[in-house]
């Protein structure tokens, strides 16, 4: 049972900062262990390589990214160091070589993923060198314990409390699609929702989808989801963002728009029946269910009249009540877009969290959550 809990990706989540200081403080006993056993010599770089690759990066794909990086760039580095040392190069040669290798290896990795490997490249490469003379022993040794640091860091982090990146990508999603569902009903709601600070939630989202570009390459790794869907998912973020943004921060110029768009009988139950979506949508993507939400797109044949026909007191063209209909239009549209995305994405559902879900009040909170949603709609009475 414990462990149960302990192997639940919504608890992972939650408490991830706990559970990577663990990881790390086992993974440096395990190595603090191996160098004392064993006779290491230069055992110093084995710790700092542990701690080199598990750093600040909690979950699977952001450590094993790191450390394939790490070993790449330490083997190459170390045989290209051995490599000179080697050879019968008079004077300075064995440091020009270094310089040169490390020149050609930065240039080639510039502004790239793999930027971290060119790092590690460069360090192993001067570690085993040193003042340039041919110490075979050091260089081996040096090499020796930084593949073992790094292995001791991969290996802690598959096995103790494994966190993977895909779940803080699923848990952030979620997150944000209950934001823009709270935005945009605040917005639609015939009087703003009490405690629904707009400013933080927009500025909240916007940091989130932040944190998710900086997973994608974690993400990746792990296999679930590819590069390409990721940035997807979080453009369709973005765009649903910008539109309940320019919805938020619009104002009418004229009284004659704002009635225009009053008068309009069915607008607001499509308005709440999107936002009440957004809120399924969000908690199907949090639960690891399969994404069975249906959006429809907004039905605006029936405003046409009263949109293109607008006009003012003095008899000039009114444009807003046109240019709204296209922003609820237009969210709408992407909103449907992302559910038909996440449910085109079958590695994406899990069914430990479908399992668990009911046991960390998932389930509870989106009864609550419908409720009040049905209650502050003026449609359902």
């Amino acid at each position: 049972m414990l462990l149960g809990r302990l192997r639940d990706p919504y608890i992972n989540y939650r408490h991830r900062r706990l559970f990577h200081v663990l990881r790390v403080s086992i993974a440096l006993t395990v190595t603090f262990a191996v160098v004392h056993l064993f006779p290491l010599e230069h055992s110093s770089w084995a710790l700092v390589s542990t701690v080199m690759v598990m750093g600040n990066l909690p979950h699977i794909g952001g450590v094993l990214d790191k450390g394939r990086q790490r070993l790449l760039g330490t083997l190459v580095g170390a045989g290209i160091g051995l490599l000179l040392i080697s050879l019968p190069i008079p004077g300075r040669g064995v440091q020009i070589g270094a310089l040169v290798a490390i020149a050609i290896a930065t240039w080639l990795v510039f502004s790239s993923r793999q930027a971290y490997a060119g790092l590690m490249f460069a360090i192993s490469l001067l570690l085993v060198i040193g003042n340039g003379a041919p110490d075979f022993s050091v260089a081996l040794w040096r090499s020796a314990d930084v593949l073992i640091g790094t292995l001791i860091g991969i290996a802690a982090t598959l096995v103790i409390l494994p966190h993977k990146a895909t779940d803080v990508l699923r848990f952030m999603l979620a997150d944000n699609l209950d934001r823009l569902a709270r935005l945009y009903h605040a917005h639609t709601s015939a009087t703003s929702a009490p405690g629904v600070d707009t400013r933080e939630l927009l500025k909240a989202t916007s940091a989130l989808l932040v944190k998710q570009r900086g997973l994608v390459d974690a993400v990746h790794r792990e296999g679930r989801l590819s590069r390409g869907e990721v940035d997807e998912l979080i453009s369709y973020q973005r765009r649903m963002l910008s539109t309940i943004e320019l919805l938020l921060e619009s104002h009418w110029t004229t009284r004659e728009g704002h009635d225009r768009i009053n008068a309009m009988q069915g607008l607001r139950d499509q308005q709440h029946s999107l936002a009440r979506d957004l809120g399924t949508l969000a908690f199907q993507v949090r639960t690891g269910q399969p994404i069975s939400t249906d959006i429809s797109p907004f039905e605006l044949h029936s405003f046409a009249e009263l949109a293109v026909g607008a006009r003012g007191t003095d008899g000039r063209m009114l444009f807003s009540p046109s240019g709204y209909l296209w922003l609820n239009r237009e969210l709408a549209r992407v909103a449907a877009s992302t559910a038909q995305r996440l449910a085109s994405l079958e590695r994406l559902p899990s069914k430990r969290l479908r399992r668990r879900a009911g046991r960390h009040g998932l389930h509870e909170a989106q009864r609550l959550d419908s409720k009040e949603g049905s209650q502050n709609d003026p449609g359902s009475h």
